[in-house]
């Protein structure tokens, strides 16, 4: 593993391959205003978004709509916004006025969807992405870029918001061309981007190269300028990452080789530095980490591990520089995609692609126990929960 400074990035185009686990290729959709059919939210219940693929068997029809009750877990249907084609991954603005979501397809794309109090939500807008099988995307903590990662093409965009939320066109896009592909890839494969915790930084996973690139973001022109890379061993096939909220630590879900990377943080020059791999407590077999979440005190950290169907909790400890494995227990559903906190952090979801649900747990924050809230709620190819 080593850690490694780098020129500014190119903005190029990358080449294309096939991502797991995903069906075919929708057709583009229109970014036309659609309102949403939706019921009244009733008194005490909180949104909830679901991102699902359109374009598989059994998937669902655009962004679907719920609400849950943050006491008890229980989660309510209540519609879909429609026209949104393989919406497998959403993001909130900082206003929570506008909701962002991907299209992993072949013609990638990005859309603003404008939130409504009444749950007639209408979408702003779509732009393309530049690249091929958009999986990932976040808003830089200004509310004035989205920043989204091109899997299949391994490069990773910028878009800028209006004040509307609406996307303009956009104003970056940099190919991972170097280091190498790792074994077993046959190129980049861009699976998240995010903005550090301090707000000086933007880091952006690569799965296919085993690396994690630090970029500086030009809040003026919304250009990136590469500024360093972390590599993890060859074939670890970094997925996601996740700081602790000190800003120092974060902490890597590794998708093929089945292990976690606890890796300090520089927040003063962006570099990113791994340490060694940790078991996700799932046995020998490959159980496909998909996501890492850390409770808002740093005091846990729960895993989603895909082949397992478990999520495994960790106790974060040494003021976030190191992961003690508390053990796993069953998710409910079949491959956990993607998991997220209530705003109060007193529920997790976990958001079950093959078996279409979304399980809820309640958080012990003293010893990290998970409590399953109630069944899981069906929801077609569940790929993504957002509750706020």
């Amino acid at each position: 593993m080593s850690s490694r400074a780098a020129g500014t990035g190119t903005s190029s185009a990358g080449g294309t391959g096939r991502r797991r686990f995903i069906g075919a290729v929708a057709a583009a959709v229109a970014s036309a205003a659609v309102p949403a059919t939706a019921q009244a939210r009733p008194r005490g219940q909180r949104p909830l978004f679901l991102g699902t693929y359109t374009s598989v068997a059994g998937g669902g029809s655009g962004i679907g709509l719920a609400t849950y009750d943050e006491v008890t877990g229980r989660i309510t249907a209540t519609g879909t916004v429609p026209g949104v084609g393989d919406p497998s991954y959403l993001a909130l603005h900082p206003s929570a006025r506008t909701l962002y979501a991907v299209h992993e397809q072949q013609q990638g794309g990005v859309t603003a969807v404008r939130l409504s109090p009444d749950g007639h939500h209408s979408v702003l807008g779509t732009r393309d992405t530049g690249g091929v099988g958009p999986c990932h995307l976040s808003v830089h903590p200004s509310g004035r870029w989205l920043l989204s990662a091109n899997y299949l093409s391994g490069s990773v965009a910028v878009h800028p918001i209006a004040a509307s939320g609406a996307l303009g066109a956009r104003t970056a896009l940099v190919t991972h061309s170097a280091p190498p592909p790792g074994p077993g890839q046959e190129g980049p494969h861009a699976h998240q981007i995010v903005t550090s915790p301090d707000g000086g930084h933007v880091l952006a996973v690569d799965l296919g190269n085993d690396t994690v690139y630090t970029y500086r973001l030009d809040t003026s022109s919304g250009t990136l300028a590469r500024i360093s890379y972390a590599t993890v061993r060859p074939g670890a096939g970094p997925r996601h990452l996740t700081f602790h909220p000190s800003g120092r630590f974060a902490y890597l879900a590794n998708e093929v080789d089945n292990t976690v990377v606890v890796c300090a943080y520089d927040p003063v020059t962006g570099r990113l530095t791994p340490g060694a791999p940790q078991s996700t407590g799932t046995g020998p077999a490959t159980s496909y980490p998909a996501q890492l979440v850390v409770t808002r005190g740093g005091g846990h950290a729960f895993l989603a591990n895909r082949g397992h169907n478990s999520l495994t909790r960790y106790a974060i400890e040494d003021g976030g520089s190191r992961l003690r494995l508390l053990g796993t227990v069953p998710v409910g559903g079949d491959f956990p995609r993607h998991l997220a906190f209530s705003p109060g952090q007193n529920l997790l979801f976990a958001a079950n692609q093959r078996s279409s649900s979304v399980t809820v747990f309640h958080i012990d924050h003293a010893s990290g126990e998970l409590r399953p809230a109630g069944s899981p709620f069906s929801s077609p190819v569940a790929v993504c929960a957002l509750p706020l």
